[in-house]
């Protein structure tokens, strides 16, 4: 059985790194933006996203991001400590960079997402505002792939990694790949790699991965070589997500298994990722297997998609469980 050793006695179970955000969620579902009356306002972007999956689940979870000094940087540092996120990580940037905004239908199928990431606040955090011992405090460090898009976030990434391997911080690289905010294939295809072999845990879905490999196999869709190829370096645990078809994971001393979905009425199709990532590491926190640890992960995910929202529809510990004790009995 996986051991992740995960430091004892730190008053953060979780910093992720990247960018939060403001989402515009249409207020009518199955509806065009062409009929759409308007929009509600919440937090997003994945880090924050995982964050609050966290704290609704108990973890103790931080931030480290850039935000614009203004209203809706404010928002979302507000909303973040409402939620019992430590927000000491964010900077509040009053240079002239806007925090991300992302407009969305509410649609299960063929949902258009329009996203302003122009001079966006989040990539411009810098080396020098990632703090050391702040990294130190956490056990776990959790990056996303956007912030590698572009410097001086790309540093500032690589900086937080250094920081957390001498602390003995475990590193999670959730992929999260976003294809306009990076300036090649092969640029994406490099960062990644990179960062995967400094990762103890690589978390991405098959077109990720596809990227990741971009310089080495193209055309690759065998999970098996793509897990062998990945389990080097750090990298201790390969989780390839596969939507509807559940996902694989893979670890670095043999161990394979496979995880199915839960099956529930989809509202919008974003959101699952990010609820997958916080419960999976807040159940290896509490010391459970990587097996229940997907499986809590996946019923995040379901119960996730199944609501309006990403960070208000993620689900509390109670909640977790019950939607699980239901499809087992049911089952």
């Amino acid at each position: 059985m996986m051991d992740f050793n995960f430091p004892k006695d730190r008053p953060i179970d979780v910093i992720c790194l990247g960018r939060a955000g403001v989402d515009l969620y249409a207020k009518e579902e199955n509806t065009d933006f062409l009929d759409v009356s308007g929009f509600d306002k919440h937090v997003g972007g994945s880090p924050a996203n995982i964050a609050v999956a966290l704290a609704r689940l108990g973890a103790k979870p931080g931030l480290i991001s850039c935000v614009s000094d203004d209203g809706l940087g404010r928002y979302v540092c507000d909303y973040l400590n409402r939620e019992g996120v430590d927000t000491r990580g964010v900077v509040l940037d009053a240079s002239g960079t806007r925090t991300s905004l992302a407009i969305t239908e509410m649609k299960a199928k063929d949902c258009e997402v329009v996203i302003y990431r122009h001079n966006a606040a989040d990539l411009s955090l810098t080396a020098e505002q990632v703090n050391q011992s702040y990294i130190a405090s956490a056990k776990v460090l959790l990056v996303t792939g956007t912030a590698l898009s572009s410097s001086p976030s790309r540093e500032a990434c690589l900086v937080a990694i250094q920081y957390a391997k001498a602390a003995g911080t475990k590193v999670v690289l959730d992929v999260d790949y976003r294809a306009y905010s990076w300036a090649s294939p092969e640029d994406s295809a490099t960062y990644y790699q990179l960062v995967a072999s400094m990762s103890d845990i690589v978390i991405g879905n098959r077109e990720e991965f596809d990227v990741m490999e971009h310089l080495v196999d193209q055309g690759n869709k065998d999970d098996d070589k793509t897990a062998k190829r990945f389990l080097t370096g750090s990298t201790q645990v390969v989780i390839i997500k596969a939507g509807e078809f559940g996902s694989k994971v893979y670890t670095r001393d043999g161990e394979y298994f496979a995880q199915g979905i839960f099956p529930v009425e989809v509202k919008k199709p974003f959101g699952a990722g990010d609820s997958f990532a916080g419960a999976l590491l807040y159940s290896l926190l509490q010391g459970d297997t990587l097996a229940n640890g997907v499986k809590l992960g996946s019923a995040a995910a379901a119960i996730n998609v199944s609501r309006k929202t990403c960070t208000d529809a993620m689900p509390t510990k109670q909640e977790l469980l019950d939607f699980i004790e239901q499809r087992n009995v049911a089952a």
